[in-house]
């Protein structure tokens, strides 16, 4: 049956092309809602590139590890059904590296903001040695949850767990693009450029500013927007 004449009439798009979509892992005591992962996805959407956002704090922060949150990035690869782009933040930064180096066939390049790379090695943990072993001897331990505005209670299993996973030691080959703040306190700029010195994948772009980059979202948009081919 043909079809009516208004129907008929209408142009015909061209076919969009297939954008590879982007996982966002977001950092440590954050969000999917956080500021950067808004800033990003926004800009994404408005270039066709669908960007997802896993939520580590569920099923409940105190429980978190590394284990369990690269369990969860696989999930979110299998569930994308393709190959897809990991972008990370500071924790979410490792966790996108150790995600590289397991799902090495899932994951096509990788976006790294000021990432922990140094989670594993001793004396690059969230807490001073002394309180390391306060947290073994109580069992858990509050920490600040900028996502919920309070403390929480997170079990040393989370730093347990941390040590068997070494982002520094990850094994990966896919193009890498890293930001990293000089002014930077919490993921300091000498060890992440000693992790890049000895990949010939990663692009680190070093930037005025600390760890939350947040005066340089313009330029690494520019970069970012580069790197997955989305100009013209």
């Amino acid at each position: 049956m043909p079809l009516p004449p208004r129907l008929q009439e209408l142009p015909v798009s061209p076919q969009a092309p297939v954008r590879t979509p982007v996982l966002y892992l977001h950092g440590f005591a954050s969000s999917p809602e956080s500021s950067k992962a808004r800033y990003f996805g926004d800009r994404l959407a408005e270039r066709g590139v669908a960007l997802t956002t896993p939520d580590f704090n569920q099923p409940d922060f105190r429980t978190l590890t590394m284990t369990r949150m690269l369990g969860q990035v696989g999930r979110e690869l299998e569930r994308v059904g393709g190959r897809a782009t990991l972008m990370g933040s500071s924790l979410g930064g490792a966790l996108a590296v150790l995600g590289a180096s397991h799902y090495q066939s899932q994951v096509e390049r990788l976006i790294l903001l000021a990432p922990a790379v140094m989670l594993a090695k001793p004396g690059h943990s969230l807490l001073p040695p002394e309180r390391i072993d306060e947290w073994w001897r109580l069992g858990a331990l509050p920490f600040f949850h900028y996502a919920y505005n309070e403390e929480r209670l997170l079990d040393y299993e989370f730093y347990a767990d941390s040590l068997r996973h070494d982002p520094d030691e990850a094994q990966f080959s896919q193009p890498t693009l890293l930001f990293q703040g000089l002014r930077d306190t919490v993921v300091h700029p000498r060890p992440v450029e000693h992790f890049v010195g000895r990949r010939p994948n990663v692009t680190l772009s070093l930037l005025d500013d600390d760890h939350q980059l947040a005066s340089s979202l313009p330029r690494m948009w520019e970069s970012v927007e580069d790197f997955l081919g989305l100009l013209g």
